[in-house]
């Protein structure tokens, strides 16, 4: 939970609901690796509300178990019910029905299901993100960081922080530009989304300009790293530690530094603002890739214990028989 960024910013909203609705369980969809989806778990749960997820994931593994990499981890510790299924079979479906299904399943039991979803993306959601814009304007108020900031940068998967940030920028006195880069489906499919959440906040039709640049950091494909990016998130995590999350800010951030290079007088001098939207726990599921990133820095040897203990096998013996009497504290 306290790993998830913008994710709770939308569940303090959405959860909220659930709770005013009587709910006792609450239902959400996304990937095998979803952050959200495990955010929304452990929420719940500090709810006294039962999760359930459903999890796309590769076909040669749906029938198998799932482990424990990264936020897996977290969903079965604290006991979610998950189901899987193939990206085949959530394409062919989608979301919103798979989501409706397992509710009536759960309502035919006697339960009262909440369902959130892809994201927590709808326009309840999307609130978490005007709430944030607020912040960030309260801050530059009180002189927290620069007086201002001429451009805004944020991942986008399912587009409900994009739209939050749209147009809580909009209605605030930020003047920055905003900035999203798809990880998934194509830059009009999201400026398209991102509209129609806008119109469900009640903006009506968006002029142009509010919803800023949509723009494409997708890569090879959803959630796949490619080496180039998670240098750059291992460099990061060098010169700052700060980790990113290789899913969503980590390519968002690799592709902003692209483009900077690739045009870097329209950045001279502006002063950019980069939204981290959480998920460090998606690294885990990264470990073979970034083994040979991090082995490369050579940070690890073997502690000198002959420089203390001797190097033949007499001084090692009377060594080990004063560290005998020792007491290691």
């Amino acid at each position: 939970m306290q790993l998830s960024g913008n994710k709770v910013r939308k569940l303090e909203f959405l959860l909220a609901e659930a709770k005013a609705q009587g709910c006792d369980c609450v239902i959400t969809i996304g990937g095998i690796q979803s952050n959200h989806c495990r955010a929304t778990a452990v929420a719940a749960r500090y709810l006294g509300l039962e999760p359930y997820v459903i999890l796309r994931t590769e076909k040669k593994v749906v029938d198998k178990d799932p482990g424990l990499v990264g936020n897996l981890l977290v969903e079965r510790l604290i006991g979610a019910k998950i189901e899987l299924m193939t990206r085949q079979e959530y394409v062919a479906i989608g979301s919103v029905a798979l989501g409706e299904n397992l509710k009536a399943r759960l309502e035919a039991q006697g339960r009262k299901p909440y369902l959130i979803p892809v994201g927590g993306s709808n326009a309840l959601g999307s609130w978490g993100y005007l709430q944030a814009v607020a912040e960030i304007e309260a801050q530059l108020e009180a002189g927290i960081g620069p007086s201002s900031v001429d451009d805004i940068v944020l991942a986008s998967g399912s587009g409900g922080t994009a739209a939050g940030m749209a147009l809580g920028v909009h209605l605030s006195s930020l003047t920055a530009q905003l900035h999203s880069y798809g990880v998934c489906d194509s830059p009009q499919y999201f400026h398209d989304h991102i509209t129609g959440l806008l119109r469900d906040m009640g903006y009506g039709d968006p002029v142009a300009g509010v919803i800023g640049k949509c723009l494409q950091a997708k890569g090879a494909a959803y959630g796949v790293s490619q080496p180039a990016e998670l240098k750059v998130m291992q460099e990061v995590a060098h010169q700052t530690g700060v980790i990113m999350d290789p899913v969503y800010s980590g390519k968002a951030l690799y592709r902003l530094l692209e483009d900077m290079k690739a045009d870097p007088k329209a950045w001279e001098h502006r002063r950019v603002l980069f939204i981290h939207t959480g998920g460090m726990l998606g690294m885990y599921d990264k470990v073979d890739q970034l083994q040979p990133l991090v082995e490369g820095l050579g940070n690890v040897s073997r502690f000198p214990v002959g420089e203390i203990l001797g190097s033949d096998e007499d001084d090692e013996e009377r060594s080990c028989e004063r560290i005998k009497g020792c007491t290691i504290s």
